[in-house]
C-alpha cells in the first residue's frame, strides 16, 4: 500500500470514529474470467484493483473489510453487484482476497465497516434481515 492510501485509509477511520460494523458474513472472490468486463458501475472489472460486489451498499462506497480468523484488513470501493452465491455478503477481486490472506481458501468470515458512502447517508445505514 502506498504511503498516500494509508493515510488516507487511517484519516477515514480517524474520522469516522473507527466505523461501526455494517455486517458480518462469509466473503469470495472471483478474478480472471470476469476480467474485462463491465461491473455495474459502468467501470471494467480489473482483478489486481481492490474492489468489490455488494448486493445493497450504493456504489462507490467504500468499506474496510476484515478478515475475523486472522485480523487481516484490506479497504475497497463497491463498484458491482453481488455475490449471487448463497450465505455470501461480499464478492472480493483477487487483490482484495490476497490482501486478506483468502485466496486458497476461496472464502472467509469477515466484517465490513463503512468508510465512506457513495450515496445518501441513510443507504449506508445497516438494512434490517
Amino acid at each position: 500500500m502506498s504511503y498516500m492510501k494509508f493515510v488516507y485509509l487511517l484519516i477515514a477511520i480517524l474520522v469516522t470514529g473507527g466505523c461501526r460494523v455494517y455486517q458480518r458474513g462469509e466473503a469470495s472472490w472471483y478474478g480472471r474470467s470476469y476480467a474485462g468486463r463491465p461491473t455495474a458501475s459502468g467501470e471494467i472489472f480489473r482483478p489486481w484493483k481492490r474492489t468489490a460486489a455488494h448486493k445493497t451498499l450504493p456504489l462507490g462506497t467504500v468499506v474496510l473489510v476484515t478478515n475475523t480468523h486472522n485480523g487481516e484488513q484490506v479497504w475497497v470501493k463497491i463498484n458491482d453487484r453481488g455475490p449471487y452465491a448463497k450465505n455470501r455478503i461480499i464478492d472480493l477481486s483477487r487483490k482484495a482476497a490476497r490482501k486478506i490472506d483468502m485466496l486458497d481458501s476461496g472464502v472467509a468470515p469477515v466484517e465490513i465497516r463503512v468508510i465512506k458512502c457513495g450515496g445518501a447517508r441513510k443507504e449506508c445505514r445497516p438494512q434490517r434481515n
